[in-house]
């Protein structure tokens, strides 16, 4: 601790590490903790909008957890290496590809936003409130992948992105 400052890990840490585990301090941060989860609770049941984005978020946080998965799979999720340090290489491995994914997609979805908006199409904040880039259905796990770096490079814009795909549009049956 310096300059009056300290972790929330070392706090807990020390606290635990007393020899008489029910001194004050240790006690009213347990009952503290309590109130914290019971407030919770009772919000949770009483706020049907507050249960739906907390489900939400759940289920956000599932579709990063499945696009690790599904990166992983090669693997059968399991790391194989023998040292810790090609374990942590594996890990990093996957972390990287991860966030390349989900940011191009974020990437790719604010362009085809911008690009509906800019035709006046109608994009509703609250259906984007729906939308995150973990969703993968779009890629391609398995088998082996072959890119013409020439050709993809020649596809770019100006702004280095790869053409969006024009919406078919239907027309409203009356």
């Amino acid at each position: 601790m310096q300059g009056g400052h300290a972790t929330a890990a070392l706090v807990v840490g020390k606290l635990c590490s007393s020899k008489r585990q029910q001194n004050t301090l240790t006690s009213a941060i347990k009952e503290y903790g309590a109130l914290r989860r019971t407030v919770y609770a009772a919000r949770y049941l009483a706020d049907e909008t507050y249960r739906r984005r907390i489900s939400r978020q759940l289920n956000k946080g599932e579709n990063l957890h499945a696009l690790r998965r599904s990166l992983a799979y090669a693997s059968e999720g399991a790391l194989r290496r023998r040292h810790h340090e090609q374990q942590t290489e594996q890990m990093w491995c996957l972390t990287l590809a991860t966030n390349a994914i989900v940011c191009w997609s974020t990437e790719y979805h604010g362009l085809a936003i911008g690009a509906l908006r800019r035709d006046d199409r109608q994009v509703d904040d609250e259906v984007l409130a729906h939308i995150w880039p973990t969703h993968h259905e779009n890629v391609h796990f398995y088998g082996t992948h072959s890119v013409d770096i020439d050709g993809e490079l020649s596809q770019l814009d100006t702004d280095g992105y790869r053409p969006l795909r024009l919406a078919e549009v239907t027309p409203a049956h009356s």
